[in-house]
């Protein structure tokens, strides 16, 4: 008789148990049951939410989200200054994860009135990462594969600071665009790339985090190296360093291009970049010994 009664009660279960995470806002978000489907409102969330499992639930992002490439082939439901509404309502989502700064508050306000839940993401060190994928798995209900990418990842970064966190310091001035010239400060996590691999960001105290600043401050900060972040690679944005050949980073031939989605999106591919930086800023430490 007893084990009728437990029988019946576990068959009056619910399927799925609720699930709950704290996002990067401190909010908790709770879901009656794992996603089922989520769209994501930045290319950096769309990231994360593969590398945790959940490429399978996504029915929407936005614009720019193309990485991985079974992203490409998601429904556009705008971009990070304007997205759209009726689209987001009629695809039915489970989950909205959002970036705390890309997307329209007054936009996100109506959807949060709708109830579609709404966790905020914004890693903004790269050992944040590793908890946005397994807190983003436990929402989609693939937390084995959101704590194998997590496991990976900390032992990628792990052996990153081993091999380049007590190397001689290198001064770094990370070029966002040239026409304006603005940069980024400590507080972006491609500062913190900079610093694993024992780079100083040397605007990194302004106080804006993507600052406009001038020739003059940057021949005045004289940094080693010069890194452009570029989408397509090309070098042009570097040309104008060629000019002053009293800088340091023109004068010993450091400038480089690298892939700003690699750098600028806070999803596990960061250290793809920062992989690179790494090796760019080595060579710098090179060409300064006499």
């Amino acid at each position: 008789m007893k084990i009728l009664l437990l029988l019946a009660g576990l068959l009056a279960l619910p399927a799925h148990a609720a699930v709950s995470a704290i996002d990067d806002a401190g909010h908790s978000v709770t879901l009656a049951r794992p996603a089922q489907r989520v769209i994501s409102l930045a290319p950096h969330a769309t990231e994360l939410i593969y590398a945790a499992g959940g490429g399978a639930r996504m029915v929407g992002a936005v614009s720019y989200s193309d990485y991985p490439p079974a992203a490409l082939k998601l429904p556009r439901i705008g971009d990070n200054r304007q997205l759209d509404l009726e689209r987001i309502i009629a695809l039915k989502p489970d989950l909205l994860v959002v970036w705390l700064h890309g997307n329209a508050e007054r936009q996100l306000a109506q959807l949060k009135k709708l109830g579609i839940p709404l966790f905020y993401s914004e890693p903004k060190k790269l050992a944040d990462i590793p908890g946005s994928l397994t807190r983003l798995g436990h929402l989609l209900g693939s937390e084995a594969a959101a704590s194998t990418a997590a496991t990976r990842y900390q032992q990628r970064l792990d052996a990153l600071g081993r091999r380049y966190g007590k190397q001689k310091p290198v001064k770094v001035f990370y070029q966002v665009w040239h026409k304006p010239l603005y940069t980024l400060n400590n507080s972006h996590i491609a500062s913190d790339a900079i610093r694993l691999c024992g780079g100083i960001n040397v605007f990194g105290q302004l106080p804006l985090t993507a600052p406009t600043v001038n020739v003059e401050a940057v021949l005045a900060a004289n940094p080693d190296v010069i890194v452009a972040g570029s989408d397509d690679r090309r070098s042009t944005e570097l040309e104008m360093w060629k000019r002053y050949p009293t800088l340091n980073a023109a004068r010993h031939q450091q400038l480089y291009t690298l892939d700003s989605s690699l750098l600028s999106r806070s999803g596990p591919r960061i250290l793809d970049g920062a992989t690179l930086l790494c090796e760019k800023l080595d060579q710098a430490r090179q060409a300064k010994q006499p």
